[in-house]
C-alpha cells in the first residue's frame, strides 16, 4: 500500500526567531528616528541613545534594513536561513568595527557604544542560531 504524501505542518522555530528579530530591529529603527531626527546623519553623540544604545540616523537606517530583511525573509525556511547568515556575518563585522571605533568618535560613523557592541555580538549569535538550527522535518501523513 502506497504512503500518502507528506504535508508540512507549520513553520520551523528558527523562522519565528527570524521574524521576531526582524520585527524588533524594524521597530527600533523607526523609534530611533524619534530620538535622533534626521540631522547629524553620521554624528557621534553620546547623548543620542535609545534604551542605553547609542544611535544616529545612519544607525537607524541600518536597523530598518536589517529589520525589513527579517520581516521579508522569515516566511520560507531558505529565506530564514539566509537572514540568519546575514545577521551572523553582518553583526559579526559590526562587532569587530564597534570594538575598533568605540573610543574613537572621529571614526565612529554609527555612534556605537559598549551596549551596542554587546547587542551586536548577541545578534550575530542569534543569526548563527537561525542559520544553523536543526531542521527537523515536521510532517504528517495524510
Amino acid at each position: 500500500m502506497a504512503q500518502p504524501p507528506a504535508v508540512s505542518s507549520g513553520r520551523a522555530p528558527y523562522q519565528w526567531l527570524a521574524l521576531v528579530i526582524g520585527a524588533v530591529y524594524l521597530l527600533i529603527g523607526i523609534i530611533g528616528f524619534f530620538v535622533t531626527g534626521f540631522d547629524g546623519f553620521t554624528e557621534h553623540n553620546e547623548d543620542m541613545t535609545l534604551l542605553g544604545f547609542a544611535i544616529n540616523p545612519l544607525h537607524n537606517i541600518v536597523h530598518l534594513i536589517i529589520g525589513a530583511l527579517g520581516v521579508v525573509l522569515w516566511a520560507t525556511r531558505r529565506g530564514a536561513r539566509a537572514y540568519g547568515w546575514i545577521l551572523a556575518i553582518g553583526y559579526g563585522a559590526a562587532s569587530i568595527y564597534g570594538l575598533i571605533v568605540v573610543d574613537n568618535p572621529d571614526a565612529d560613523v554609527l555612534n556605537i557604544n559598549t551596549a551596542d557592541n554587546v547587542l551586536h555580538i548577541v545578534s550575530a549569535l542569534a543569526g548563527l542560531a537561525v542559520a544553523l538550527w536543526p531542521d527537523r522535518s515536521r510532517t504528517r501523513r495524510v
